[in-house]
Order: C-alpha cells, then sequence, then structure tokens
C-alpha cells in the first residue's frame, strides 16, 4: 500500500501519565500544567531500534528546537535513564504528554513510533515524529482545539477505529478524539489545518464534509505558537 494512503489509516494517542483519562473539562488541566520550562535539556534515548532510524527520528525531531524555534534542548544519548524514552516495538504510534512523562515507569517507553522502518518514506517520518514530539512538548491534537468545533459523525468514527489497525476502545476514541480542552485551561491560538497535531480527517467522519489531510511539516502557526510557549 502505498505510504502517503496507508498514512491516513494511522492515528496516534496521546496520553497524561499523572492520571487514568477522566472525562470532561477536568482532564483539561494536563496541556497548560505539563509544560516544561523555557531552557530545560530535555534527555532522550532510545530503547530499541536501528542506528538509521534512530537518526531519522533524531533528525525530525531537532526541527522543533534552536534558535528560531523553542527554547529547549533535545540531548540524545545512548544510556536510557532519560526523560523522554523512544520504542519502535508497540503498535500504534503515541506519546506521554509533555513533563507526565516523568511519571511513567523508568524501564518503559514514553514515546512508541510503531510504525516507523528504516525504510519509511522521509515525509512519513517527519509527520509521525513531529507529532508525537509536539505531544512530548506538551501540545495536544488540534483537533481537541477548544475552538474548532468539528461536528463529528461519531458512529462512523467508532466504527472505523474500533476495527483493523487501531483497534481502539471507546474510551480511547472519546479521549482522542471527541472531547475539547477548556479554554482557560490551555494555551493555544487558533484552530490550524495545517498543523502538525492535527489528525488527518476523512469527511465521512464529519456530518458536514469537512476533511483534513495528513500533513507532514510544522506550519506557520506550529512554529510560531511553539516559541511563545518556549521563549528565548
Amino acid at each position: 500500500m502505498p505510504e502517503e494512503i496507508k498514512a491516513a489509516d494511522q492515528w496516534c494517542f496521546a496520553w497524561d501519565a499523572v492520571a487514568p483519562p477522566i472525562s470532561g473539562k477536568t482532564r483539561a488541566v494536563a496541556p497548560k500544567a505539563s509544560l516544561w520550562n523555557p531552557g530545560d535539556a530535555i534527555t532522550i534515548s532510545f530503547l530499541d531500534g536501528d542506528k538509521k532510524l534512530k537518526t531519522l527520528v533524531e533528525e525530525a525531531a531537532r526541527q522543533w528546537v534552536g534558535p528560531t524555534m523553542a527554547n529547549l534542548e533535545f540531548v540524545f544519548q545512548k544510556k536510557t535513564d532519560t526523560l523522554i524514552r523512544i520504542s519502535f516495538k508497540s503498535r500504534g504510534s503515541w506519546s506521554a504528554i509533555g513533563t507526565t512523562c516523568r511519571e511513567v515507569d523508568k524501564k518503559k517507553p514514553t514515546m512508541n513510533l510503531g510504525w516507523l522502518t528504516s525504510t519509511t518514506d522521509q515525509d512519513e517520518v517527519n509527520r509521525v515524529v513531529l507529532h508525537e514530539f509536539g505531544h512530548a512538548l506538551g501540545l495536544i491534537h488540534e483537533h481537541q482545539h477548544p475552538k474548532g468545533k468539528i461536528d463529528w459523525n461519531k458512529k462512523q468514527v467508532a466504527a472505523d477505529l474500533a476495527g483493523p489497525p487501531q483497534f481502539w476502545t471507546p474510551e480511547q476514541i472519546q479521549r482522542n478524539l471527541f472531547e475539547t480542552f477548556a479554554a482557560k485551561l490551555t494555551n493555544f491560538s487558533k484552530f490550524d489545518k495545517d498543523s502538525i497535531m492535527l489528525y488527518p480527517i476523512p469527511a465521512k467522519w464529519t456530518n458536514n464534509g469537512f476533511a483534513t489531510l495528513a500533513n507532514k511539516k510544522l506550519s506557520k502557526t506550529d512554529a510560531d505558537f511553539i516559541r511563545t510557549l518556549y521563549p528565548w
């Protein structure tokens, strides 16, 4: 199956490692409470994966940080007693949100990039890695934006995601698709259809035909927003 088509059938889930999923506005405290401090050095390691794949992931991830981006430092190292620990072994792609990675068992990954390999197309590596590292920096899914107001066809979404390749539970679907975050408890910009943090949404998932593509690079709003969260 062509990579660009396959990508449309793969979605990540973000999770708050501090507490189990809680529905409604209570859970919305996570984004603002889970941000790093500007200037932080975030240690990162790989629990598995080959050398080429690790290099591809590191190169993609570094697009988030630096003098023109977030005032944070990514410190990749060989020892695994790090804040962010990446694996490729489990099904799916996911990441702990921001600093909640500190609450994860030190022997377990805080991020998984399940469908990436050393032969994956560079655009797909960028799409997945930038999205998951966005979560690792404390960003939520763009479709859960307080002002997004997507008119979901919930029955169709549930039918598609309950089966392969996701096999999501109703709770996972609710948490990662339908719940929105309270504006007063989050740092957010305007809804951005080009954001790397937006899911590729097929038209059949909405009641009004709204659809989005699988964004493969940081948008201008992504860059502006991350500089706002982590200023120099």
